[in-house]
């Protein structure tokens, strides 16, 4: 039951992210065969689509039309696109996934600025973060530069960099990884292909920006209490995996420590119940 709920919770997620874009596409009265381009394009560079078919996508963007055409009006769907994305980080991605449909010819229109203006009062958008986003799209850059990294990714990063720390990544502590990913409840979101992807992203990012520069990434994007005790946590079930932590595995948990603000006695109890 609680996966049909956040398989829900994600298909919810995903058609309202498409109700945006097809909103931008159409504020001029046409979809422009570029704007569709652009909105497949966006799509497929998005991890929130992770995993979902061309077929699917299809009927996802034909059903997504259908509910606009369908609607009495715009009131009723930004009420709507709210409901179903209550978190801010979503509404972020809604806005800028709908601006770059609108910028696709690199030129928005009077109509598609308006809408844009009212999707930012209706999402809760700041002046900053409207700016930050037309940059972004208008370089041609990644959302994710403003949107900041899924909180699973930077999870499963903990692990890697405990996991990496001498240099290679043992089978038990990969094993542990997976583990971690398949049965602990902050990854229960995250598909088995998209568990992979976050990995092999955290890998990549490790090998081409350097432990200190990811180390700021997780300060900047665990921002709680619970989030920091629970990434530590994770690193430090890697760190068991292969029987007492070594040295530069027990050097990458300081640095943890350090990042993460804990104290020795959290560190303490966590180590205790990991």
């Amino acid at each position: 039951m609680a996966r049909d709920t956040i398989e829900r919770a994600k298909l919810d997620r995903n058609r309202a992210l498409i109700e945006a874009m097809l909103l931008a596409a159409s504020a001029d009265g046409s979809v422009d065969p570029k704007e569709l381009r652009v909105l497949i394009a966006r799509v497929i560079d998005r991890p929130e689509f992770e995993g979902t078919t061309p077929e699917a996508l299809n009927a996802l963007v034909e059903s997504s039309a259908k509910a606009l055409s369908e609607a009495r009006k715009l009131e009723d769907v930004l009420a709507s696109l709210r409901e179903r994305l209550p978190e801010h980080r979503n509404r972020l991605l809604a806005f800028g996934l709908a601006t770059s449909v609108a910028l696709a010819d690199r030129l928005a229109s009077r109509e598609e600025l308006g809408l844009l203006k009212t999707f930012q009062a209706a999402l809760g958008i700041s002046e900053a973060e409207v700016t930050q986003l037309f940059e972004v799209v208008q370089r041609g850059d990644s959302l994710t530069e403003v949107l900041g990294e899924p909180v699973e990714n930077l999870y499963a990063e903990t692990m890697v960099l405990v996991g990496a720390a001498d240099g290679v990544v043992r089978e038990a502590e990969l094993l542990a990884m997976f583990e971690n990913l398949a049965g602990d409840p902050v990854f229960q979101g995250l598909s088995r292909a998209a568990a992979e992807a976050a990995l092999k992203a955290s890998i990549a990012n490790l090998i081409a920006e350097g432990i200190p520069a990811r180390l700021s990434v997780l300060a900047r994007g665990l921002t709680t209490k619970g989030q920091r005790k629970k990434a530590f946590q994770l690193a430090l079930r890697i760190a068991n995996a292969g029987g007492s932590p070594r040295a530069p595995e027990l050097k990458v948990l300081e640095l943890l420590q350090s990042t993460f603000g804990l104290a020795d006695d959290e560190v303490k109890q966590l180590t205790t119940g990991a």
